[in-house]
């Protein structure tokens, strides 16, 4: 007969989708990582969660100092329930245990709290506290065969255990590692002002759980883990938006740019504005979004430069009060794309949005920490086909460096993941420096491949007529006027 395992919810979010949903019950799980990642916090987190009378919770601690001063800390977190304490959550403190060195007392001693309490869940902080204290001693069980015994009792009770410390190849702890039914790993780098902290499951029996390593923050709730972005249809390769599309398209709020898309662009697509600074890029895309607003298509910015306030125009910023056009506009250091991506996820569930923007890529990229840095096109193109999954359609700006002399369209070489792109340029006409718009491309569909002037104005972009008579308009070289001299 298949034996039916319950998975229990750990309460901290993101990670039971990890996990591959939730934590098995009656599982030995080892949390382990460097000092101030989280380990403790994460313990307390599931316990609060977790703990009921029917499922009490029993936590021992082996550091010097007592639990009152661990709970102290813990309370500055909203997780944290005082009312379950000495209820369904019990602390007990084995500091004079390990102080003596002796292992079997140390044993005895969990083994017996264990008996008393009857608990669900049991959490050991920290196995790596014991070594020092305890190695010094000779006489009894040493401290192999303490977590050798410790891994067994743990793994054989009818309770949902964890065992908290420090990573070590010390192979005194190796045999919790084989027994352990989980292996939990944080991880934290500091590049100059930015904490990037990481959580990858190592091991998990019986488990589909999520490969790699996934981004967590520590705020006033505890922790929040992002799990990273899954490519739909399970493809790393290719086209980011290789599923067949709709037929309809939507309208840009620019009088002749639906035209030049070839009658708008086609919903789910994804769309690249590229040019220099002072372009118009920005007001395309508010553009875009007023006009989705207008049609009772609700939209998502995603600033990462500047607030609408600063640089968006005021109906966006109107609209954005209003909760028609929703908003992601952060400043921090040490975001990663995983975490960007779930939130502007979790916005567009929430207002059903069919329009997304993201201004601009060259911000998007400074804003992810540094150490995420390497693997960024890889990102872009997990956050783009995620984007493509949910069915919106997506604009991104790109600035780039007019150098008048070739033609490009993403500093980083993005262009290849969207659907369609937009170029803008400044051009020298006679002397004055004009702005010329074309559309690139529109995959799957005819497009219009004129050059086209268009203008700035307070009303926004005025697409002018198409640009004939001149060359290298596109190209950035200096145009002149055609030759109408009469011939010999």
């Amino acid at each position: 007969m298949k034996v039916s395992i319950h998975h229990l919810a750990t309460g901290v979010p993101g990670l039971d989708a990890i996990l591959g949903g939730g934590l098995p019950e009656f599982s030995f799980n080892l949390i382990t990582g460097p000092p101030g990642s989280g380990k403790t916090t994460l313990a307390h987190q599931m316990m609060f969660a977790l703990a009921t009378r029917e499922r009490r919770a029993l936590f021992f601690t082996v550091l010097g100092e007592p639990p009152l001063k661990m709970l102290r800390y813990q309370q500055q977190f909203s997780f944290f329930d005082p009312a379950k304490v000495n209820d369904t959550i019990r602390f007990v403190n084995l500091a004079d245990e390990v102080a003596a060195g002796l292992f079997d007392r140390v044993l005895a001693r969990i083994l017996k709290e264990v008996e008393a309490f009857s608990p669900g869940l049991v959490f050991v902080d920290s196995f790596r506290s014991i070594l020092p204290e305890g190695a010094q001693t000779a006489g009894g069980i040493g401290p192999r065969q303490f977590f050798q015994q410790l891994g067994v009792q743990l793994s054989t009770w009818q309770a949902t255990s964890f065992l908290i410390g420090e990573d070590s190849s010390d192979g005194d702890t190796q045999p919790m590692f084989t027994v352990a039914d989980g292996l939990l790993c944080l991880y934290q780098s500091v590049y100059r002002n930015s904490m990037v902290r990481k959580i990858q499951v190592l091991k998990m029996r019986g488990q589909n759980t999520s490969p790699g390593i996934h981004t967590f923050r520590i705020g006033g709730a505890g922790l929040e883990v992002f799990p990273s972005a899954v490519v739909p249809g399970g493809t790393e390769t290719g086209s980011a938006s290789a599923a067949p599309r709709p037929t309809a398209r939507l309208t840009m709020g620019i009088p002749g740019l639906d035209a030049m898309l070839g009658g708008g662009l086609p919903v789910g697509y994804s769309l690249l504005v590229a040019g220099p600074s002072g372009s118009g890029k920005t007001i395309l895309a508010t553009e875009f979004l007023a006009e989705g607003a207008r049609l009772g298509q609700p939209g998502v910015v995603v600033a990462f430069e500047q607030t609408p306030s600063q640089s968006w125009s005021r109906s966006i910023d109107d609209l954005v009060r209003s909760g028609k056009v929703g908003l992601i506009n952060t400043r921090l250091l040490d975001l990663s794309i995983d975490e960007i991506v779930q939130r502007l996820i979790d916005l567009i569930h929430r207002m059903k949005a069919t329009r997304v923007v993201i201004d601009s890529l060259s911000g998007f990229e400074l804003a992810v920490a540094p150490t995420f840095r390497e693997d960024f096109r890889e990102s872009l193109f997990r956050m783009v086909s995620v984007l493509s999954g949910l069915g919106v359609t997506v604009l991104m700006t790109s600035e780039l460096e007019d150098r008048y002399a070739d033609l490009r369209f993403s500093p980083n070489g993005a262009a290849f993941l969207t659907d369609a792109i937009i170029v803008q340029r400044y051009v020298e006409v006679n002397g004055s420096l004009d702005r010329v718009m074309a559309v690139v491309k529109v995959r799957g569909s005819t497009h219009c491949t004129e050059l086209r002037q268009y203008q700035i104005t307070g009303e926004g972009l005025i697409i002018g007529a198409a640009v004939t008579g001149y060359e290298g308009l596109l190209s950035g070289r200096p145009a002149r006027t055609p030759d109408t001299s009469p011939r010999p």
